[in-house]
């Protein structure tokens, strides 16, 4: 188990992280990810909007929102 996590998770070579939670494979973020993750560890996907914690060695997604955006992005 990476980073002795429950979770499944993996890096793909465009340097971003997945991994299954709750059964389905998600996108875990890519800078957002804590390195390394650990137990109380949480963090928000700017892609997706998604919120992630980390409870008792596993990945648990806390909700959704809507996607971050940089200010520079902003019209």
């Amino acid at each position: 188990m990476a980073y002795g996590l429950k979770t499944k998770i993996w890096q793909t070579g465009a340097l971003e992280w997945w991994g299954y939670v709750d059964g389905d494979e998600i996108y875990l973020g890519s800078r957002e990810f804590p390195q390394p993750p650990e137990e109380g560890d949480s963090w928000t996907v700017r892609a997706t909007g998604d919120r992630f914690t980390i409870l008792d060695g596993e990945i648990q997604r806390q909700g959704r929102g809507k996607p971050l955006t940089y200010p520079w992005e902003e019209e």
